[in-house]
This record gives structure tokens, sequence and C-alpha cells, in this order.
């Protein structure tokens, strides 16, 4: 490993921001490394070092985690697998428990248990004691094995607060079934049903997260997919197909109808229309005659041409692209599991408590002292159980997930919720975001005698045999008009200008103004016309007629209906709205002056978006970008927030942390409402959750009991315990009714 070098690993154990901070640290103290980022969503650490791949497994390996390093960009297979393994290995960890805690629970309530202190009930109760014991083990051993390694690294997690939960539900009911009428008799209970019902839901959580990450890795899989594996080679005379890694520089590569070109290169001989969409995200395809430039992972429509590989492997745009997205995910600021943070202060403090307790109760309780300082210490743990402050923000998540999908908002990264509300920025792309993504004839101007029916219908009429990439707008545009075509004999192609024909015994030509200029014409008449239409942002044919300008038509990509109203509801909340895009200028002017949008960035390349966003987010803005190209996906994966519109690539989805279907802007304005809504609840919760603590657990430590004689039972701590979780689970439910109408602040 070079100095500087970045390897990536993938990680397995990693289950909450605990696990995160313990092998960041781990590994920051290891020698030769100079930087470290461990992302928890992909479950990947990035280090930057110049020691050997070896000796970082190793220190992650002795931090107690497990690792494999991703030799490239494309060993994503084994990860899916293993993460399908994991999810069913957790849906059956929760089953287990559920078969022998559901009927205790049910004949508990009815009063069907037998008395744990008669001679019957040791035989009962020693058997639901093997059977939880066993059940702890299996269900619970990540939890204990999680727990401990925190602790050999001097912290506290989620892991921690479940140990102590369960193994104190268990340590407690066999001590009752040991000691029998020794303890008070509010002390003779079993809670071994507890301790399962605390693996059940914990497991199932953990199931539930593991399948909304799952798909994660896909955005940079299908990226990696854009790359042909084979490439057609011409050596000597003869076409012969090599693998993708066997092309070298200078070698002349061969591209037919329908395929992907393998590496960027210069166009040699031949014609193609090739569909650059997945990297320019423009939805025009491009003609590339001799001297062109093409593009890795593109698509060649028409034609067939040969080129020259200019760059190959990593070099190529493609790569670059793959690489910038999985640096912009590392890079991404993490937003903290609050539950974690509370917790690592939480659970000392907790023992600590209950340690004390015991010892107060023990030198100054009443007899039989060591019953009550067992039973109060063991309530303090058992009412200090995580369950309350597990669920603070998962379930509101949940709930708001759920009411974004029927808005028709498909969140892929609950956490972002917490992020969306704050935002500050809004970037948008404009090809097929603000626009439809359709190009279209919007303008049709007759010159001279011709009128503007003539005009498209002679236009119609030669794209007819043409392989013109604005052939089908064209015709589109006539048809519209019940314009039929008209004859044409002696058509010609001439390729990255137009096309020519005869019609009526008249020599027509429609093409661009390189093509009119070069055949003499005199475009007098024409200057102000196209003037305005450049203006306009539009993409412009001539249409001539012997020799004399007869109209113009102007091809351009219409902005959605409602993109104009998103945006002036953006702006009228105080965010500040830009458009990037990798258009030309004067189409980018004519754009955002369309929906109002003062700030925007012409020619930009995936590398620039993603530069503007940092510069943003250094000078303190909360950016949100929405696009729906490949050459968003950097972007999307640096902004605090990446939204893609449901008619975008796929790539640009999978990028995203959320969603919009149908295209609509509008429902940015409703997301944005949705995450306050949420944030509001999730802190609700946790304030509830800590405040039912705050109160709790003194009472529970027996603080009432030397003025009115009055011991929380074990008990009663279960179903106080129970009864927070199911106050969270209430609130946050009443996220299923929030009112999405934008609001604004005038």
């Amino acid at each position: 490993m070079k100095q500087n070098q970045v390897l990536r690993f993938s990680i397995q154990g990693l289950r909450c921001a605990g696990c995160v901070s313990s092998l960041e640290n781990a590994l920051q103290n290891t020698d030769g490394i100079v930087d470290v980022t461990v992302n928890f969503a992909e479950h990947v650490a990035q280090v930057q070092g110049d020691t050997s791949s070896e000796k970082i497994i190793a220190a992650i390996v002795e931090a107690g985690y497990g690792a494999d390093l991703i030799l490239d960009n494309g060993q994503f297979d084994d990860t899916e697998a293993q993460e399908q393994l994991e999810y069913k290995q957790l849906v059956d960890k929760a089953v287990m428990p559920a078969i022998f805690a559901l009927p205790l629970m049910l004949y508990d309530q009815i009063n069907g248990l037998p008395d744990i202190i008669s001679l019957p009930g040791r035989f009962f109760w020693l058997l639901i004691a093997v059977i939880t014991l066993g059940c702890l083990i299996y269900s619970g051993k990540h939890f204990y094995l999680g727990a401990l390694r925190s602790w050999q690294h001097r912290q506290a997690n989620m892991d921690t607060l479940v140990a102590l939960g369960t193994g104190s539900s268990w340590l407690y009911s066999v001590a009752v079934l040991i000691l029998g009428d020794k303890l008070p008799h509010l002390g003779q209970h079993a809670y071994f049903e507890a301790a399962l019902f605390i693996l059940i839901f914990l497991n199932l959580g953990s199931a539930i997260e593991i399948r909304a990450r799952g798909k994660t890795s896909s955005a940079i899989r299908q990226l990696i997919n854009l790359q042909p594996k084979t490439a057609r080679l011409v050596r000597d005379g003869l076409e012969l197909d090599v693998a993708i890694a066997d092309v070298l520089v200078g070698d002349l590569v061969r591209v037919r109808p329908g395929e992907k070109l393998a590496v960027d290169g210069s166009v040699m001989s031949g014609l193609g229309v090739v569909d650059e969409s997945m990297l320019t995200g423009e939805a025009i395809p491009v003609e590339k005659i001799v001297g062109a430039t093409v593009k890795a992972g593109t698509l060649n429509i028409q034609g067939s041409f040969l080129y020259q590989a200019d760059r190959v492997g990593r070099e190529t745009l493609l790569a670059q692209v793959v690489e910038t997205v999985l640096q912009a995910q590392s890079a991404k600021p993490a937003i903290a599991r609050l539950a974690d943070k509370v917790a690592a202060i939480f659970v000392p403090v907790v023992v600590v408590i209950a340690m004390g307790v015991f010892g107060v109760w023990f030198y100054f309780g009443p007899q039989p002292a060591v019953g009550y300082a067992f039973v109060t210490a063991m309530t303090v743990l058992v009412i200090a159980c995580p369950c309350a402050l597990g669920l603070a923000t998962p379930i509101s998540v949940m709930v708001a997930v759920g009411r974004a999908a029927q808005a028709g908002i498909l969140i892929r990264n609950g956490e972002v919720l917490q992020t969306v509300g704050q935002v500050s920025c809004v970037i948008f792309d404009k090809t097929g975001t603000i626009t439809e993504g359709k190009p279209e004839v919007v303008a049709v101007k007759a010159l001279n005698h011709f009128s503007t029916e003539q005009v498209l219908q002679w236009a119609a009429s030669l794209e007819v045999g043409s392989e013109h990439v604005l052939a089908t707008s064209v015709l589109r545009a006539a048809k519209d008009k019940n314009l039929a075509p008209l004859a044409v004999t002696g058509f010609q192609m001439r390729p990255g200008l137009g096309v020519t024909g005869l019609i009526d015994g008249q020599q027509a030509v429609l093409g661009n103004q390189s093509l009119i200029e070069d055949l003499g014409f005199n475009m007098d008449v024409s200057k102000e016309v196209l003037q305005q239409s450049y203006a306009e942002g539009y993409t412009v044919m001539i249409l001539a007629v012997n020799a004399e300008i007869v109209g113009i038509l102007g091809v351009s990509d219409p902005v959605k209906v409602d993109s104009a109203e998103a945006i002036q509801k953006l702006q009228a909340l105080g965010i500040r709205v830009m458009m990037l895009t990798g258009d030309h200028d004067n189409t980018a002017r004519a754009i955002a002056d369309k929906v109002a949008i003062d700030d925007f960035r012409a020619r930009c390349l995936p590398g620039d978006k993603l530069a503007i966003i940092e510069e943003l987010q250094a000078g303190g803005e909360v950016v949100a970008m929405v696009g729906d190209g490949i050459n968003d996906a950097p972007a999307l994966m640096q902004a605090d927030v990446g939204v893609a519109v449901g008619s975008g690539a796929d790539i640009a989805i999978e990028s995203a942390d959320f969603i919009i279907l149908q295209g609509s802007l509008l429902k940015m304005n409703q997301a944005i409402t949705l995450s306050k809504a949420a944030l509001t609840n999730i802190k609700q919760n946790l304030w509830g959750a800590f405040i039912y603590n705050a109160l709790s657990i003194p009472i529970a430590a027996g603080l009432l009991y030397p003025a009115f004689g009055f011991l929380l039972s074990p008990v009663i701590a279960s179903a106080a315990m129970a009864f927070s979780s199911l106050t969270v689970v209430a609130n946050a439910n009443r996220l299923r009714w929030v009112n999405l109408t934008v609001k604004t602040n005038d």
C-alpha cells in the first residue's frame, strides 16, 4: 500500500454507531494509516495510508470485526449474498424465542403457570430456565459478544444495554428459582419471557434494517454493469473479441448497433449515433463522426464505427465516475444515531446506580437485606431496559417512510429524514428533472413564401428517411398537425450536418447552420430568427428550398408543468435554489428564466457538480441534490440529501436517499414538510424515553420506600418498560396523519 493510496474493506459485525467509533479508533491507532472512514450504511471501511492490507485486516479482526479487501469495484455479489444470509439468520433468531415466549406470556396472563416456590413449580421453571438460556445463546450471542467487545474498548453501546436487559432478567429469574422464599414476596416472580421478548424485537429490528439497506451497493453495481465484459478489437485486419482488461491504449475497437462502448477513445472511421445520457444526463443522442470522442459505458444506437482507445481501465470517465461515487459515499457526513450517543453515557450511569442501590439496601435496608438489595438492583436494570430508547428513532422513521410512500415519495435512507428538514440549498439538474427529458419541436418559423405548415411538412418529409436523432421529434410534430409526408427522391444524409432530397422536383435541405454555410446559401434573411432561437436555447434546424432559406425549426426539452411552482415554493421557504446542467449556456439560461432560477451553472461535468456541492457544504449550507442521470450519481452521494426523480436513470435512483415518483418536483416540498414533522416526533420520543428513565429509575431504586413503604416490583417495572415502548409507538403513529400541504413563510 503506497502513501495516500486508498483501500476499501467490507466489514462484518457492524451494528451501531458505537461499533463504527470503536473500529475507527482501532484503525487510527494502527501505524501507517493516515485516514479512516467507516461507512455504517455500506459496512465498508475506506483506509488511506502506507501499510499493507494484511495489517489493516489484522487490526480490524483484533478490534472484533471481520474484514475482506475489496479488490475491485465489482466485488458486490458476495456481499449481497452475505447480507441475505444474515437477514435469514436474524429472522430465525427472532422466531425461535417467540415459540417459547408467546405461550409463556399467555399462560401467565390467565394465571396458568405454577408457583415458582412450589416443588412442581421448581421443576417447571428449571426447564424454562434451561430453554431460555438456550434461546439467549442462540438468539443473543451476537449482542453479548458486541457488549464484550465494547467493554474491552472501554465503550458502551446498544449491545451493552441489550446484554444488561436480557442478562439481568434471566439472572434474576434464576436467583428467584434458587433462593425461593428467601426473597421478599413481591420479588417472587420469574422474568424469562421478558428476556425472550427483548431478543425477539431486537432481532426483528436488525433484520428490517438489513433489508432496508440491502440495495445500497446496487448503485455502484449498475455503474459497473454499464461497461461490457468484452471488446471487439481490430488487429492485422482481423476482428476478435477480447476481455476488457486486455484492451490497450492505441487499440482499434469496432462498435456495432446496440453495443456499449468498452473504453474511451476517438472515432477513426464510420458513423454512429450514441446515447450518452447515462453519463451526461442529456436526453438527445449524439452523432459521432470521424474525430469525435466517445466514452466507455455509452450505448451506440445506430450505425457502426471504428475508434481508437485513448483511455482504458481506471482512466476511463466511467471508472472515474464510479470512484467519485465511492468517495462521495464515504465522505458523506453520517447522521449520528442519537440512541447510541445517549447509551454511551446512559449505560455506565445505570450500572453505577444499580450497584449503589444494591449497596444502600444491603447495608441500611430491612431484613432480608440481601433480598431487598437484589430486587431493587435488578428492578433498576429491568426498568432501564433500552426498549423505548431503541424504538424512539426507528419507529418514527418507519411510520414516516410509510406516510411518504402514500404521498408518492419513496425513501431509501430513513436516516435522511433528520436532514431534509434542515436543507438550506436545493440544487436541480436540468434535463429530466426540471424538464421532461423528451425533445420536442417547439418553434416553427416560416420565411419567404412558405407557411409554417409547409415548413413542418417538408422537414418531416426529409426526416422520414433520416437516421438523425431529432427526426423522431420532427415526425411527431408533423403527425400531431395531421401533415402527411411528401414523396422524396434523391435522399442523401450528411453525417453531423443534415439531410437533402428532391420534393416536387425542388432541391430541399434540412440541417444545422454549418451545413447551410457550407452550401453557400444566403442567410441574411434568417439571422434575426436564428439569434432569437439560440437565445431561447433551442437546437436549431434550418430548411432551405432551391438554395433559399424558407423555415427554421427549434427543438427543445419542455419544462415540466409544476417545476416553476415547486421552485417558487422552495424559494418562499427561504431555501436557496440552484440549477446545474451539462447543457450550453444559452439553453441553461433559457430554462432558468422560465422557472425563475437566478443562480445556475452550465457545462457542468459530474466532477464539477460534486465540487460545487462540496464548496456549498464548506460554506455551511445543507445541500439537497435533485437529479435523474448517471452523471448526477456522485453529486447525489455527496449531497446531504440525494433526491432522484422516478423517471430518471436507475443509477440515479439507486444513488439517491429518496425518490420522487412521477417526477413532480412538488414532492420535494412535501418531503421537507414530512421531515420536519418526523424530526419533531423523534425528539419527542427521545425526550419521552429520557424522562421515563429519569423518573422511573429513582422509584425503582426505592426512593418512595422510606416515606410511603412503597417498593416497585420487577413486575411493575416490566409493565412500565412495556408501557414506555407503547407510548413511543403511539406517538410515532401520529405521523400517519401529517398534513403535507406545502406551507410558505409569506
